[in-house]
């Protein structure tokens, strides 16, 4: 009996010591995975040391609550965190954030008033907390923006949505028909499910719309860029061959610090991804990269040292490859939370998220643009339906429109799945697109246009790799471009945009003509035999003119050239009248005679093909001379067109230093 007596005193001491001792090992093992940014399972051992944890110590088990809750509002779990938050504060931890963190995650919720009730008790501790007072102020405010709204609609767009979180949307090229996002549904490619998020790592999906303009369901990209490990939050370069995306790495013993790649484009597949190295520091994220309109900064998001808070909004400038120059943007964007998920308009705006602005709940969606002279950044708030009590995020646009796609985490019932919407407001937008490219070649993606607008409109942009550039214009207001480019004739052009709002996109053309090589003048045309200018050939010396008095420090060599049908000197004699024909109507514009310098060629100087001319006429190749020999070797139908290449007008730069 003694003996009996003895074991049933001992069992509770045993079964107390091992529950003691199995929450130690449970509390060893969540600041292990917090220590590999392992939010997950971590929240899954501190609930487990929570629940090893008589209630009776009471100290313990509010700090274990309070424990799990970060974890798991650290992976966007916000019933789980507001549950762990509420166990906090049941057991006396008031003394800390708990009642900060719950106000936020409350109006996360939509529960404005309760979130109002936990900021004020947190202020009655804390009264000059900065963060409490915005968060109070817009917990009040929030319910009143909700209902006046905006002109702004918002649709989810469930054809992106899958199970789980679909986020961080990108269209790609000018016509938009590509739509890339991120995604953590079943069918990524990572077999295990992250300690970090408790969802499978993410991909980057994309869907295209067909002939008609549809969507058609989403597919993972093709090529190499999916692993499986995590990828997402991408961007491109202009002309949509380069791609840039954020990557988590895995580490079974260290701390993930998330990285930025670049993979190429061939064809509609992507190349082997490498790694953009920012700076030597190894242990800070650099995430959510997007560049600049002209391609020249790359803004993306990083916790390195000499930032303003949590999470920042960086640049650098680079050649594509090599990290010139990295600078912070400033306090007038970012804030002691996290700015995340940087988004270059076309119209040169940045669109980013924040959580240290107040705000709806959750990251709020900013608009801002920079004063180029102080450097700061003017910050404006959008409004709702934009702007939810969840978390709203990762926004592009299509072209210069004021409508896209952005991700957001509202009515989802707390989870944190993120889901894809699209949005549109009813702004008539007014754009010029411009070419810049040889006279008689391709396209010069070494050159600049400058702007300047009775708008107040001052501005110089560089052109993309396909010679082209884009700009928003106002109604009624008045345009010169100026396009430059080394070896090049400067060339004008005039916009005068509609003074009715109507959408519309201008095209200007802008043929560069070259101060080394011969440049066709194309569209002039004589009467058969004749030395007489058609009526058609009045436009294309009109541009001609126009330029001789856009370049007032040149002179030029205006020659004729004829096939080599009839004899040499009778064509010579009919090339020289028609070169002096040109030079008569250029005078009579008011170019001065010493400018211009006749010359008939005849058919001395026969065409030489060039690599643009191969792309009309598929039998010849670059380099070829059209000669008679050559011409003789041809099909009937083929000599004529080689004989009609020969009959042509150019003029070449003799000197760019006249008076």
């Amino acid at each position: 009996m003694q003996k009996l007596l003895n074991f049933i005193i001992f069992v509770p001491w045993i079964v107390m010591f091992i529950g003691c001792n199995t929450a130690e090992r449970n509390i060893r093992q969540a600041e292990q995975s917090l220590s590999r940014g392992e939010y997950e399972a971590a929240a899954n051992y501190f609930k487990k040391a929570y629940q090893r944890t008589s209630p009776k110590e009471r100290k313990q088990r509010g700090l274990l609550a309070y424990r799990m809750a970060e974890a798991y509002n650290s992976y966007g779990n916000i019933a789980r965190a507001v549950g762990g938050y509420k166990n906090a504060l049941r057991y006396g931890m008031t003394d800390t954030l708990t009642n900060l963190r719950l106000g936020q995650l409350l109006a996360q919720q939509g529960q404005y008033k309760a979130a109002a009730v936990a900021y004020q008790e947190f202020l009655d501790s804390f009264p000059e907390h900065q963060q409490a007072l915005l968060g109070l102020l817009w917990a009040k405010q929030a319910p009143e923006f909700k209902q006046i709204g905006s002109a702004y609609t918002v649709k989810q767009e469930k054809l992106f949505a899958s199970s789980r979180s679909d986020y961080a949307p990108m269209l790609l090229g000018d016509e938009s028909t590509e739509l890339y996002f991120s995604t953590t549904r079943n069918s990524c490619k990572g077999e295990e499910i992250s300690d970090i998020t408790g969802m499978k790592p993410g991909d980057i999906f994309v869907s295209k719309k067909n002939e008609r303009g549809q969507w058609q369901n989403p597919e993972p990209v093709e090529g190499e860029v999916n692993t499986a490990i995590d990828e997402g939050a991408c961007c491109f370069t202009s002309e949509g061959t380069k791609m840039y995306f954020t990557v988590c790495p895995t580490d079974p013993n260290y701390p993930r610090f998330a990285e930025i790649w670049v993979s190429s484009r061939s064809d509609a597949s992507w190349g082997k991804p490498s790694k953009l190295k920012i700076s030597a520091d190894t242990l800070s994220s650099y995430a959510h990269p997007t560049l600049s309109v002209d391609g020249e900064w790359l803004y993306f998001v990083s916790d390195m040292p000499g930032g303003v808070g949590g999470m920042d909004l960086w640049r650098l400038r680079f050649d594509g490859t090599e990290v010139e120059l990295i600078e912070n943007l400033g306090p007038s964007i970012n804030t002691e939370a996290d700015e995340m998920f940087p988004t270059m308009r076309p119209t040169g705006e940045l669109y980013f998220s924040s959580n240290g602005r107040g705000g709806m709940g959750g990251l709020d969606l900013y608009a801002a643009t920079e004063d180029t002279t102080t450097h700061t950044w003017n910050v404006q708030h959008l409004p709702a339906p934009m702007n939810s009590s969840g978390n709203d995020f990762g926004i592009t646009f299509e072209g210069f429109r004021n409508r896209g796609f952005f991700s957001s985490s509202r009515s989802t019932g707390g989870r944190g799945w993120d889901k894809i919407y699209s949005f549109s407001h009813p702004e008539v937008s007014q754009t010029v697109k411009g070419w810049v490219y040889e006279a008689d070649g391709y396209q010069l993606p070494e050159a600049e246009v400058f702007i300047v607008g009775d708008d107040g409109t001052q501005r110089t942009v560089g052109v993309r790799d396909d010679g082209s550039f884009e700009m928003k214009v106002e109604p009624g207001a008045r345009y010169v471009f100026l396009a430059t480019c080394n070896g090049y004739l400067n060339l004008y052009n005039n916009l005068s945009a509609d003074t009715v709002a109507l959408e519309h996109q201008y095209v200007l053309q802008f043929p560069m003509a070259s101060l080394f090589v011969p440049v066709l003048i194309r569209n002039v045309f004589f009467e058969f035999d004749s030395a007489e200018l058609t009526p058609e050939s009045t436009a294309a010396l009109e541009r001609l003119a126009t330029m001789l008095n856009d370049n007032p420090g040149i002179t030029i060599e205006l020659s004729a050239h004829t096939d080599s049908r009839g004899s040499n000197s009778y064509n010579k004699r009919l090339s020289q009248r028609r070169a002096e024909s040109v030079v008569k109507y250029l005078v009579s514009k008011g170019i001065a005679q010493e400018r211009l310098t006749p010359v008939g060629y005849g058919e001395d100087l026969p065409k030489v093909v060039n690599r643009k001319l191969t792309e009309e006429h598929t039998f010849l190749k670059e380099g070829d001379v059209l000669t008679d020999e050559f011409i003789d070797a041809l099909q009937p139908e083929q000599q004529d067109i080689c004989h009609a290449l020969n009959r042509r007008t150019q003029f070449r730069v003799l000197r760019t230093d006249y008076k």
